[in-house]
């Protein structure tokens, strides 16, 4: 079948799939007072995913992150892995969370068929972390990622959102961590949602700095896979792991866009900032409907945007980033 494409000829290997929109952190830049408008109960089910998974297969798509919220609040997670991992097509299968249960539970992910997992480290002072979001957690967080290393999970990846006043001074601690470990940690620019305005006017750095500091240390430039999220990967002869940079702000950054997501309600998100959503949950009731699922997803491809209208300062239905999976 003929891939998914917009109308300025971009593919979708990659789709970002929202299992719930509940979470039980409260960070700063997303949930600072707690997750209390939201949809957990009502999520997809594991059928309906399973549909909406063999739609998106049929026209192209290779890889699979799950996303939320937190993902694994859901009961049925490891069954949803597994369902997602077994459709035809599906090449990889990702996830990110914000750690909460990965000491425990990164050996049972890798065993139903998680082949990457991100997980949201945004300081590696314990009080800072604690501070960002809400939970002192990150001990459990980073012994984890050395159950998940030495379980063979070798595609681990670390998110860091940069914010002015409470990490920013961190970026050398950050590249120390990552000499001796084979990951790839992602610095994130800030990006303004509907909520949280005030804080990134207060706190938002431009990548463009992180960026310049990289090159001016010697990190070189990495070519960007198919499939790959937005990050600009970066590698140094003297260090194992990796350092990614995610630049919103960045004049080319939609350019070369490859991936489209799906909340936990099951509406189609043409941008992590579009004004709207595109409902596709009515077609995930049965298998007699996946053709006429396939044609709406096609027809909605011929909305999307060029690109976000963040640097205006318009955010679309996104009040925060747990809502549609970031």
């Amino acid at each position: 079948m003929e891939r998914l494409q917009d109308t300025l000829g971009r593919t979708f290997p990659y789709l970002r799939l929202s299992v719930t929109d509940l979470c039980n952190f409260r960070c700063s830049y997303c949930l600072p007072e707690g997750c209390f408008d939201h949809h957990h109960n009502n999520a997809l089910s594991i059928n309906e995913i399973r549909r909406l998974t063999l739609a998106f297969a049929a026209v192209g798509t290779q890889k699979v992150r799950l996303t939320g919220g937190e993902p694994t609040l859901r009961k049925d997670f490891l069954d949803i892995v597994s369902t997602v991992k077994q459709v035809p097509g599906i090449k990889k299968v990702a996830m990110t969370t914000n750690g909460y249960k990965i000491s425990q539970c990164i050996t049972q992910w890798k065993d139903a068929g998680i082949d990457s997992v991100n997980i949201s480290i945004d300081s590696l002072d314990p009080k800072a972390f604690e501070l960002i979001t809400g939970h002192d957690r990150l001990k459990d967080i980073l012994k984890g990622i050395e159950t998940g290393l030495a379980s063979g999970l070798s595609k681990i990846k670390v998110n860091a959102v940069l914010m002015k006043g409470l990490n920013d001074e961190s970026l050398d601690s950050f590249i120390n961590w990552v000499s001796n470990k084979p990951v790839s940690l992602r610095f994130i620019e800030l990006m303004q949602t509907g909520s949280n305005t005030r804080f990134f006017n207060d706190h938002h750095v431009s990548g463009m700095k992180i960026y310049d500091d990289l090159i001016n240390r010697g990190w070189k430039t990495l070519p960007r896979e198919l499939d790959a999220g937005p990050a600009q990967e970066f590698y140094h002869d003297d260090y194992r792991g990796r350092i990614g940079l995610i630049m919103p702000y960045a004049p080319d950054f939609c350019h070369n866009c490859n991936r489209l997501r799906v909340t936990s309600q099951g509406q189609l998100q043409l941008c992590l900032f579009a004004s709207s959503g595109i409902e596709l949950r009515d077609l995930l009731q049965s298998d007699d409907q996946h053709e006429e699922l396939v044609i709406r997803m096609r027809e909605s491809l011929k909305l999307k945007e060029a690109s976000h209208f963040l640097d205006q300062g318009i955010t679309g239905m996104t009040r925060n980033l747990a809502q549609v999976g970031g």
